[in-house]
């Protein structure tokens, strides 16, 4: 998709650079995160309005420090440094940076010694976020220092006429109060830009593209039932009507009553053309004796496609493309930036369809967060219920059945998944928790039920936090809640003898458990 205005976020392994490529959003603006290596024509490809140089771990002075091309700064455009990304500036442009006398990590005053462009409108001190181990001894030259804190004599710089600036705090966390009004001043007061990036906008132009894109071909939408394929499915249709075909595969690792309801929304509520296929026993066979996760993702993404070819030749017409729901935290996730960042699996979306590829692959989605496409859902008349949906994996409960797949143990974690979520709804605290599922392990315990001895299943629910699924917070749920499901687990579902509870945020794991 193409952007009037786009503000690139360069990546040098930061903890929140998602956050910055998020907050500059919510401000209006699309953004977007590339590696910090990216070469500097690909960088001039993207026509950027502004580059934001994200934190990181590393120190400048170190020989394998993660640097950009020098290039960054002759764009002519706006760059603001943070963190990590001040200290660059300084080295790369003439100036030092040291070892800080005294680290600075937490909340801290900011000093504010310029009121104008990047502080205009803020008071004289406000509260930042820190996080940093090295400082500026020494300005580049062409600079002036802009604030100051207690530990920091240069807490943030400026060129004013090359407009780079620097800021040692994070103004991307909540933790900074001031921040959005600081990325914002660095969008609007610097940058010159209008913003006006909003779901809405994003619609129109997405569906006149897909329009232009598509001529009178089909597309072929894989409708799983979960919130972005849903969302995807009813923007296709409204982009190009009857030229879009849904295809509903019951690969035989869905939720209870899952293919069932999407039929019934699909077929009867939106009126789209909406094909059932009951490929289960497929998937089945050739998951057969497979444990690895990643093998799982590939056999699952190959046999998608091959059923894909055999409904597209059954179709009248020319069918061109193939639609998918993938969004950017799969994108960055499945992709190694080949330096701080590091891939941490392939998703189904992303790395797991065949080279040989008979479609061309639409993604409308490849550059929003979930609760982007959950603003775009609203917006569409989705039900309320669809658009609050967790977020459900590519590969369905293959990866929360660690171990061999079969239908019998298929079906108890669905079941067991299925009690786990009535009863979070009961109490209702559905809503509260970014995702919640069962996963079915491949271990056994004894227990004793009556006067008699077993030797079956655990399980464990994992319910977790978060706004982007990036990062997630395991969720502290009410202990009578965790009680009540355990007790129905093991006293409704017959071969489930221990209940156990994930207490593990993201990271250092990952929310699903393969």
């Amino acid at each position: 998709m193409t952007h009037t205005e786009s503000v690139l976020v360069l990546d040098f392994g930061g903890q929140y650079t998602q956050l910055i490529a998020r907050r500059v959003r919510e401000l209006g603006v699309f953004s977007e995160i590339r590696p910090f290596n990216e070469p500097i024509d690909k960088i001039k490809a993207f026509h950027p309005s502004a580059v934001i140089l994200s934190g990181g771990p590393s120190s400048v002075y170190d020989a394998q420090a993660p640097k950009p091309d020098s290039g960054v700064f002759e764009l002519g455009v706006p760059v603001l440094g943070i963190c990590y990304g001040l200290q660059l500036i300084a080295d790369q442009l003439g100036g030092k940076v040291d070892p800080s006398a005294r680290r600075e990590f937490g909340k801290a005053a900011l000093r504010i010694d310029r009121h104008e462009d990047l502080f205009k409108g803020l008071d004289a001190s406000t509260s930042v976020w820190m996080s940093h181990g090295d400082a500026l001894s020494q300005m580049p030259p062409g600079f002036d220092a802009i604030a100051h804190s207690d530990n920091s004599p240069i807490c943030a710089i400026r060129n004013k006429t090359k407009r780079i600036f620097g800021v040692q705090f994070h103004p991307e966390v909540v933790h900074t109060p001031d921040g959005k009004k600081i990325l914002g001043n660095f969008l609007f007061a610097v940058a010159g830009l209008r913003g006006g990036w909003t779901p809405s906008s994003f619609i129109e132009q997405t569906k006149m593209e897909l329009h232009s894109r598509v001529g009178s071909s089909k597309v072929l939408c894989a409708l799983s039932g979960g919130v972005d394929s849903s969302v995807l499915a009813v923007l296709l249709h409204e982009a190009i009507g009857e030229q879009l075909v849904c295809i509903h595969i019951n690969n035989g690792l869905m939720r209870k009553d899952e293919s069932e309801d999407v039929v019934k929304t699909f077929r009867d509520r939106f009126r789209i053309d909406l094909r059932y296929i009951d490929a289960s026993d497929t998937f089945l066979n050739r998951l057969k004796g497979v444990v690895d996760p990643e093998q799982k993702r590939k056999i699952i993404g190959k046999t998608f496609i091959d059923i894909f070819d055999s409904e597209a030749a059954k179709l009248q017409g020319n069918v061109e493309f193939l639609a998918q729901g993938t969004l950017y935290p799969d994108v960055i996730e499945s992709v190694s930036f080949k330096g701080p960042s590091e891939t941490i699996k392939t998703h189904h979306n992303v790395g797991g369809l065949p080279k040989d590829l008979k479609f061309k692959l639409i993604e409308p989605f490849r550059e929003l967060f979930k609760d982007e496409v959950r603003a775009i859902g609203r917006l569409l008349d989705l039900p309320e219920s669809l658009i609050g949906r967790h977020p459900f994996p590519g590969p369905g409960l293959a990866v929360r059945l660690l171990g061999e797949i079969t239908r019998d143990r298929l079906g108890l974690l669905r079941e067991a998944d299925n009690v786990f979520i009535q009863e979070l709804k009961s109490a209702g605290l559905y809503d509260t928790v970014w995702q919640a599922f069962v996963v079915l392990l491949p271990i056994q315990s004894v227990g004793v039920m009556g006067d008699g001895r077993t030797y079956e299943n655990a399980c464990a629910l994992r319910a977790v936090t978060s706004v982007d699924g990036m990062t997630a917070d395991w969720a502290p749920l009410p202990h009578d809640l965790l009680a009540r499901v355990s007790t129905r687990i093991t006293n409704e579902l017959r071969g489930i003898n221990r209940v156990v509870y994930d207490v593990t945020s993201k990271p250092p794991a990952t929310i699903e458990w393969e």
